[in-house]
Order: structure tokens, then sequence, then C-alpha cells
């Protein structure tokens, strides 16, 4: 059985537990207490260097791990094109600085076996992802007993049955179940190769005030279809199949709605010409 090796330490993140957890002290002093929500299931989470939007992160996965009884969390990322293809890692372990994180190498099983074609990908054999990196530590943290399932999302249909079908299989084998979809929002200006409304004030506020809602609001309504759709019309979100794949996934396990935890971008932290946007959503 082999161990997934990190791409990212030691720059987009500590690389060693000491680090990540002088890190989560920080956001643990920063958090807000969801006081008596019920159960949560799921959530949305940005995967930018720790520094832009890890307590964002954080925040969602710190509510899911208190609100929910789950033996294993299937993490939605990857920076696809809706004709990529859907990958499942479904062996192996996923190194972390606080430990490693085993694969449920069952419920992998089951989803691999379904209808929905998959590539297998092994902690030998992957793409350097980030979407997915940035959160497995935090689980690890808050979540120490989970098993991880890490699912490539591409935004199309097919991950959507995907997503439910996952549901489906966990139920059948009895697993407490979380939900986690990766993605950022906005990506603007010359670092990005895309400025509809210029630069400067103005830019930043259209994001923050028309762009990055519209998206937000289709996904706190538990709308997979239109979450896709609106970020390929729109550029509002990176890795859309990953979030939608979550509410989707949300709406199987009986929620009807989501909650907006915090938004951010990368130019309250950094201002500059190219930004990023970031929420933090629960389910």
């Amino acid at each position: 059985m082999g161990v997934r090796q990190p791409d990212f330490t030691g720059s987009w993140y500590p690389d060693t537990e000491r680090g990540c957890r002088a890190v989560f002290d920080d956001f643990e002093r920063e958090s807000t207490d969801l006081g008596g929500t019920g159960e949560l299931v799921a959530g949305i989470v940005p995967h930018a260097g720790w520094m832009f939007s890890g307590r964002i992160a954080y925040d969602v996965i710190r509510a899911v791990a208190r609100h929910s009884t789950a033996d294993t969390v299937a993490l939605f990322g990857g920076h696809l094109r809706p004709s990529s293809p859907i990958t499942v890692m479904d062996s192996g372990d996923f190194w972390t600085p606080l430990g490693s994180i085993p694969t449920d190498e069952e419920l992998a099983a089951a989803v691999c076996a379904g209808e929905t074609r998959v590539t297998r990908e092994s902690p030998e054999r992957h793409a350097p992802d980030n979407t997915i990196e940035l959160q497995a530590p935090i689980i690890r943290h808050l979540m120490p007993e989970a098993k991880i399932l890490v699912i490539g999302a591409p935004p199309r249909e097919e991950t959507l049955r995907l997503a439910a079908d996952l549901v489906a299989h966990a139920q059948r084998l009895g697993r407490g179940l979380a939900v986690i979809g990766s993605t950022d929002l906005t990506h603007y200006g010359p670092n990005y190769g895309w400025a509809p409304r210029g630069h400067g004030a103005e830019a930043l506020r259209w994001v923050r005030e028309e762009n990055d809602p519209r998206w937000i609001e289709l996904a706190c309504k538990l709308d997979p279809e239109g979450m896709i759709q609106e970020a390929l019309d729109h550029h509002n979100a990176c890795c859309p199949g990953a979030a939608a794949a979550a509410a989707r996934a949300a709406r199987e396990l009986g929620h009807a709605s989501g909650r907006l935890l915090s938004y951010a971008t990368s130019a309250d932290v950094r201002p500059d010409a190219s930004f990023v946007g970031y929420a933090g959503i629960v389910f």
C-alpha cells in the first residue's frame, strides 16, 4: 500500500506538524462558532495557500466535523475541463504533516464499479493537485479518525450522477459520510487573462458584489446544474464540478439549502491587479 506524497508543502502550507498546528491555533482564535446548527453533511472550501484562504477552509471543515458523524470524507476537487475524466484514488494513504489519512478502499471500490466510468489513480500515479492537498492536513487535524476518498470532478452531469451514487454506496455500506467540494471563485486580472471590468476598485467591487455572489446564491440553493453552467458562462468558479458534486451529495443526504459561512478575496491579504475570490459554504 503506497502513500501519496505532497507537492505543495513548505510553500502553500507548512511542511511540519508543529507548523501546521501553529497555524490551526491561529485559525481557532478567529473561528466563528455555529452554535445550535443542526447536522452538517457537506461544504465548499477554497484552496489557495493557507495565508490567503486557509482560515475559510478550516472554518468549513471545522463546522462539518463538529456537526456530523463522518467515518469517511469524500473530497471532490480538480482543475478539470468538462471533457476531463472523473478520477478516483482507490487505494493507499494520503500523507500530511500530521500523519497519513487512509483511503476508504471499500467505498472507492464500490464507486469505481458503478455505472459511471472513472479513471483510477494511486499514490504513485496522480496529478499534483492543490485543490485536494490543501484540505488534507485540515481534515487530518479536525477528523483524525476519518478515512478519505479523493475524487477528481469535471464540470458535467456525469459527475453529479456519481455524487448521487456515492451517497447510495455509503448508505449501503453503513458509512457516516461528509462531503467537501474544493473551488476558488473568480480569478480576475492580468495573471489570469480575464478582466472584463477593467482594473482597480470598480473591478474588485464587481467581483465581490456581483460576479461571485451569483454563483454563491446558486450554491446555497443547492442547484448543482446551475452552479456548473454559471461558472462556465461567467468564470466565477475554477472547479465548479467539485463544488457542484458536494451540493448534489448534500441534496441526496436530505438537505435543501446551504449557508455562506465566509467570503474574502486575495486582495484582502495582498492588494494587486490580479486577485481571486474565496467562499466557505456549509450544507
